[in-house]
C-alpha cells in the first residue's frame, strides 16, 4: 500500500448520516478520498455525489463492490442489511466501517467477524465516541482510584423521534430503541466495566408489536458491580444523554458522552470538593475515520473491532430476551 496516496472509500447507500459521519470528516483529509457511492435510488446517490464531490456513482451496491479502485467501504444501510453487505464487501476484498448497531443479532455479528478473520481485513463498528479524549479521560479517572471502588454505572440516551414511519421503528429492518440509541449505553457500560455483564431485569415499552420505543435494563457483574441503562426514542425530555459512575469515594457525571463534540461536561465529586472538565471539541467522526485509516495502514489498533461488536450484540440480544421480545432478525 502506498502510504502517500489516500485510501479510496466507497459508500453503500445515501443515508442521512453520510455527510456528518464520513463526507465532511473526509473533506480536507489527505489520508482518505470518497471515490464512489451507490444507492437503491440512483438519483439520491447522484445528488449526494454532486453535493460532496464524490466522483463516481454506481448503479448498484454490487457494482460498487466490484470497483477495483475502492479499498474500503462505509456501510450505513438499515440495520437489517449490515451483515449481508458487510460480508459481501469483505469477500470483495474491502475493509469495512459498519454503522452501529453492528448487526441484527449476535449470530449475524459472529458471521461478520468470522469473514473478517478469514480475509484478514479491517472491520470496525462505528462507535465514534470511543475515539474522543473524553472517553479516555473517564477510563483514566476510574483507573486512578479517585472514585474508590466502582459500585454502579448508569448510562442513558434518549431523544424525541415523532416519525412513525421512520425505519428505526420497523421490526423487519431490525429497528427498536435498544438497537438505535440503546446500543450506545450498552457499548459504554461494557467498555468502562471491561467485562461482560449479566442481564438481571429488562422492561420494554412498545411502539408496535416487538418494537421497543423505550427500554430499561439492570445489569450485574461478577465482582458485584451493577449497571442500569435507559434508552428512549420518544423521550418526554426531548434529549437525554448521560453517564453516572458511583464509587465508594466519589461520583462522576458526564453530560453527552456519546457525541461530545457537540458539547460535553465531565464533573467529579470526590474528597472534599468537585470539579468540572471539558476535553476539547474534536469531531468524533474525524477521530474515528483517522483511526480506521491508520488501522488499515497497519499503524494503529481499533477498540471497536469485531470481538467487541459481537459481545455488544450478545448483550443486546440478552436484554431483548429478558424483556420478553424477539431478537432482531428472527
Amino acid at each position: 500500500m502506498n502510504r502517500s496516496s489516500p485510501i479510496h472509500i466507497g459508500v453503500l447507500g445515501a443515508a442521512a448520516i453520510v455527510p456528518s459521519a464520513l463526507a465532511n470528516p473526509a473533506r480536507g483529509m489527505h489520508e482518505a478520498q470518497i471515490l464512489a457511492i451507490a444507492a437503491r435510488d440512483p438519483r439520491r446517490a447522484s445528488a449526494m455525489a454532486k453535493k460532496h464531490g464524490i466522483p463516481r456513482v454506481h448503479q448498484t451496491y454490487l457494482a460498487l463492490l466490484a470497483d477495483s479502485d475502492i479499498e474500503a467501504i462505509y456501510n450505513p444501510l438499515p440495520n437489517s442489511l449490515h451483515a449481508e453487505w458487510t460480508i459481501r464487501a469483505l469477500k470483495a476484498g474491502k475493509h469495512v466501517l459498519c454503522e452501529k448497531p453492528f448487526a441484527s443479532n449476535a449470530q449475524e455479528a459472529e458471521q461478520m467477524a468470522k469473514v473478517a478473520r478469514e480475509t484478514g481485513l479491517v472491520l470496525s463498528e462505528a462507535f465514534a465516541y470511543r475515539y474522543h479524549p473524553l472517553t479516555a479521560r473517564i477510563k483514566e479517572i476510574i483507573a486512578s482510584g479517585e472514585l474508590g471502588k466502582i459500585q454502579h454505572i448508569d448510562a442513558q440516551f434518549g431523544f424525541l423521534l415523532p416519525s412513525p414511519n421512520n425505519i428505526r421503528f420497523k421490526y423487519d429492518l431490525a429497528g427498536g430503541a435498544l438497537m438505535d440509541c440503546g446500543c450506545y449505553p450498552v457499548s459504554l457500560i461494557r467498555y468502562l466495566a471491561e467485562t461482560e455483564p449479566t442481564v438481571e431485569r429488562a422492561e420494554a415499552r412498545l411502539f408496535a408489536p416487538q418494537v421497543d420505543r423505550r427500554m430499561t435494563a439492570d445489569l450485574s457483574f461478577p465482582d458485584g458491580r451493577t449497571a442500569h441503562l435507559v434508552c428512549d426514542m420518544l423521550s418526554p425530555g426531548l434529549f437525554r444523554s448521560s453517564l453516572d459512575i458511583i464509587g465508594s469515594d466519589g461520583k462522576l457525571h458526564v453530560f453527552n458522552p456519546y457525541h461530545p463534540h457537540w458539547f460535553h461536561r465531565l464533573t467529579v465529586r470526590a474528597g472534599n470538593g468537585s470539579r468540572s472538565e471539558q476535553l476539547g471539541n474534536d469531531n468524533v467522526y474525524v477521530l474515528q475515520l483517522r483511526a480506521f485509516l491508520k488501522t488499515i495502514r497497519g499503524e494503529g489498533k481499533l477498540n471497536t473491532g469485531p470481538v467487541d461488536a459481537v459481545n455488544n450484540m450478545h448483550l443486546i440480544d440478552a436484554i431483548y430476551e429478558k424483556a420478553g421480545l424477539q431478537k432482531r432478525g428472527t
